[in-house]
């Protein structure tokens, strides 16, 4: 029994020195972790902000239907039907058909791989994004929004001050699985040949000829940031919660 634990430890350590020790090749995992952070922060950002749009957009002429029609409201309905057509297309194609349409066809001209992998992602995430968000916009009670009008803010500033504020509660949960589900879906960027960890453990994979050690140390690495993104949203959520309270 002992010389099978040592002989797989041996072999455990020449692997590890294989793939990360010899000529710095772990430097190829955490380039790629600082690609991966990057795209997965900005294009969240990027998504957050069309989702508010989108969401706001949407809830407004809902809230509109049935009140007083004019060029107002023609130009809202405008608006929704653009905001109709971008939900249905996005999140009735592959994230990764999109990632390539954005590479191969919108910035076939650009050389910056990191910022149309931004925007492609950026891009899907508001289409989920302004789902989750309307969601909320629409379980706040309508009498909150009448208070703020009766206060003299407008539509911007009552959905700015009071009602977006108590939306983010509600859909914080929901929020956050999408935070986790894009920072695992930018593994995609690979296809595009930008250098994330999954690119990075391939490129080891090549030179060594092993995939294991590589493969699943980026796969530890992936459930570590998920784990500690659940764990601070967690804490978030719990500090809002006491806030209430108080």
């Amino acid at each position: 029994m002992s010389e099978w634990f040592s002989a797989h430890y041996q072999k455990f350590i020449s692997d590890f020195s294989q793939s990360f020790i010899e000529d710095s090749r772990w430097l190829y995992i955490v380039k790629g972790l600082r690609v991966t952070v990057t795209v997965a922060v900005c294009a969240l950002i990027l998504g957050v902000i069309i989702g508010i749009i989108v969401a706001v957009i949407r809830s407004a002429h809902d809230q509109k239907r049935s009140g007083k029609k004019g060029f107002g409201s023609v130009i809202l309905g405008l608006f929704d039907f653009i905001c109709r057509v971008y939900l249905t297309v996005i999140r009735g194609t592959p994230m990764m058909v999109q990632l390539l349409i954005m590479y191969f066809v919108i910035f076939a001209s650009t050389t910056n791989t990191e910022l149309v992998a931004i925007m492609a992602f950026g891009i899907n995430s508001g289409a989920y994004v302004a789902e989750i968000i309307r969601g909320g916009i629409m379980s706040i009670d309508a009498g909150q929004m009448e208070a703020g009008r009766s206060l003299g803010l407008n539509y911007v500033k009552t959905m700015r001050y009071i009602i977006i504020p108590q939306a983010i509660k509600n859909i914080l949960p929901a929020l956050g699985n999408e935070m986790i589900t894009l920072l695992k879906d930018t593994s995609l960027v690979t296809v595009i040949g930008l250098k994330d960890m999954v690119k990075g453990a391939l490129i080891i994979q090549g030179r060594t000829y092993q995939a294991f050690m590589p493969l699943v140390t980026v796969a530890i690495i992936y459930l570590v940031l998920v784990v500690i993104l659940s764990k601070l949203l967690s804490m978030f959520e719990r500090r809002m919660r006491e806030s209430d309270r108080r």
